[in-house]
């Protein structure tokens, strides 16, 4: 059980964790070992106070140092979906299940839309993680929606439960048809229901399947956490940080612009700081009762 649980290793959830350690607190920070694909790949940061003109690879080398120094170390999975248990949040990974106390979400923000009738279907032949939910389709026929290379494992996983196995990589690829593994090289447009079946609609076809995985780098916040509160494609925080959901903080870009690399660090740290509050009163009223 941790203290925090932080999602995002951008400028957001690291300074948040930098935040935690030096107030002494039990927590993870899940997320990806390369930090922020953002950082990485900017040419040239200017407005970063005190670290004039430096290059994206140089700034994200900075922050990974940073939270080394500070004996700080990263959890590489993605958050499928978060269950508030009543006292705490279960956090479900990819690659296995944590426990915390509160959360920092700290994600940043996707641009991706949800195809027609995604939204309407999840967790009704839709699925976001084939670790979670691939022996539901035992000797079944899927189709795999995937946005990076970084899938693959996922991808090679379901070929070894399902019966029949279509890909649909959105990236530049030379994948071939192997077992088990039809390789579709169209674009995703709409995903029906049809009598027990899931029919996805692409620019040149229509695949009747008996279910979908939609594999990407982050899934929607609906569905990540239930009831929270967002302000269209943010998340509603007030200026601690604090969502509508008791324990929830978020930081960074995923709370609204301006998206910038130095309103996420202060963001992330002010986070932190009210999550260090609330930890203080759940054991104060932990002491009085």
């Amino acid at each position: 059980m941790y203290d925090c649980a932080i999602i995002g290793t951008g400028p957001a959830g690291l300074e948040a964790a930098l935040t935690l350690k030096a107030r002494n607190k039990n927590f993870i920070l899940i997320g990806s070992n390369l930090s922020s694909e953002k950082v990485y790949k900017a040419h040239e940061i200017k407005n970063y106070l005190g670290l004039p003109n430096i290059l994206g690879n140089d700034f994200q080398n900075a922050f990974l140092n940073h939270i080394k120094l500070m004996d700080i170390n990263i959890t590489n999975d993605m958050i499928i979906q978060i269950y508030d248990m009543g006292d705490y949040y279960a956090l479900q990974g990819k690659e296995e299940m944590y426990e915390a106390k509160s959360i920092i979400i700290a994600t940043g923000v996707k641009m991706e839309k949800p195809y027609i009738g995604e939204n309407e279907l999840l967790g009704n032949g839709i699925s976001y993680c084939a670790t979670c939910d691939a022996q539901l389709y035992k000797n079944k026929d899927i189709i795999t929606i995937v946005d990076s290379a970084d899938e693959l494992d996922e991808v090679n996983f379901l070929s070894e439960v399902v019966s029949n196995l279509k890909l649909i990589p959105l990236y530049d690829n030379n994948l071939e048809n192997r077992c088990n593994i039809e390789v579709v090289n169209e674009k995703p447009v709409e995903i029906k229901k049809v009598d027990k079946k899931r029919v996805l609609i692409t620019d040149k076809n229509e695949y009747s399947v008996d279910g979908i995985f939609i594999l990407r780098k982050s899934v929607p916040l609906s569905y990540l956490l239930y009831g929270i509160e967002m302000d269209g494609s943010h998340i509603k925080v007030d200026r601690l940080m604090k969502t509508n959901l008791r324990g929830v903080f978020a930081a960074g870009d995923i709370v609204g612009k301006p998206y910038q690399y130095i309103k996420a660090a202060g963001e992330g740290n002010v986070a932190a700081i009210s999550v260090v509050s609330f930890l203080d009163e759940l054991r104060r009223n932990k002491n009085e009762n």
